[in-house]
């Protein structure tokens, strides 16, 4: 690559260094970026203790589970 003035500034180190600048910015958004999507994708669930009792909570809302078995469902969980 050349420069205005018809010198090449690839074979110096100053060439050299802001490829390898400009290539750990590239991976950097690159890793950004699926780190994101990964994030955004995967369940936020603080506590498997917290989301059994909710399943249960939505049972109990449905009908397929009495007051007692809910109840007794949290209480055996410690929730």
């Amino acid at each position: 690559m050349m420069n205005y003035y018809g010198n090449s500034i690839m074979g110096t180190g100053f060439g050299i260094l802001m490829m390898v600048f400009w290539a750990l910015i590239l991976i950097g958004a690159v890793l950004l970026v699926i780190w994101g999507i990964r994030r955004m994708s995967s369940p936020q669930i603080t506590s498997q203790k917290d989301s059994a009792c909710e399943i249960a909570r939505v049972r109990y809302a449905k009908g397929e589970i009495t007051k007692q078995e809910y109840d007794e469902i949290c209480q055996t969980l410690g929730v």
